[in-house]
């Protein structure tokens, strides 16, 4: 059990700080309005995953319930999706592209909405969701629910800890990864590694 939440904690962490749409927007308004505007994004960034988190767990709960096979078909379907997502990263250009120009000025609440719209409104996460979390079920006693909950706290509190620390360290953070370019490189295999590792174990 607790190896199991260690790899998803470690596997979380690689991902949400490799280098992706919602943590480049969480740096430029941080850059631009400061960091309050960045903590305003990743809040709703982070309460959208809750909405994901609970679509998954009471779907594939549901499914879980009614036909187990139907739920090997969907851990295989997963191990599909990321080993998918790995060869995107691949095939994607490795450097970290940071613009700040026309990056509009917006009030906390208007940058939390978007945030929060940004996440809800993008299909693409609760495929990966669903894709991602049935690999770290891990309890056979547990409720399937809890545990779905559980790694969603878990994803959401990495993950708002990496983007947080994005947020208030911008100016350090663009400074660095302008100062080292090889970084979007090194986080890009980082990320292909985690995607192929977890379609694997899935697989054998």
């Amino acid at each position: 059990m607790l190896e199991t939440l260690i790899s998803f904690v470690v596997a979380t962490s690689v991902l949400a700080v490799s280098p992706g749409p919602d943590n480049i927007f969480v740096l430029t308004q941080s850059i631009v309005n400061g960091k309050k505007f960045g903590l305003a994004t990743v809040f709703g960034l982070m309460t959208g995953c809750i909405i994901h988190t609970t679509l998954v767990a009471f779907g594939v709960s549901t499914i879980i319930k009614e036909n187990e096979n139907l739920f090997l078909i969907i851990k295989i379907l997963g191990a599909s999706y990321l080993l998918y997502l790995a060869y995107q990263v691949y095939k994607s250009n490795s450097e970290i592209l940071i613009s700040t120009e026309n990056v509009p000025q917006r009030s906390t609440t208007q940058l939390f909405k978007t945030g929060f719209l940004m996440n809800v409104l993008n299909p693409k996460v609760t495929i990966f969701f669903l894709a991602f979390f049935p690999q770290f079920l891990f309890s056979s006693e547990m409720s399937t629910i809890l545990q779905f909950y559980i790694l969603g706290f878990l994803f959401i509190l990495v993950s708002f800890m990496i983007f947080g620390s994005i947020a208030v360290l911008a100016g350090k953070v663009s400074t660095y990864l302008k100062q080292h370019k090889k970084t979007g490189l090194y986080l890009k295999w980082a990320q292909i590694i985690v995607f192929v590792m977890i379609a694997v174990l899935i697989l054998i």
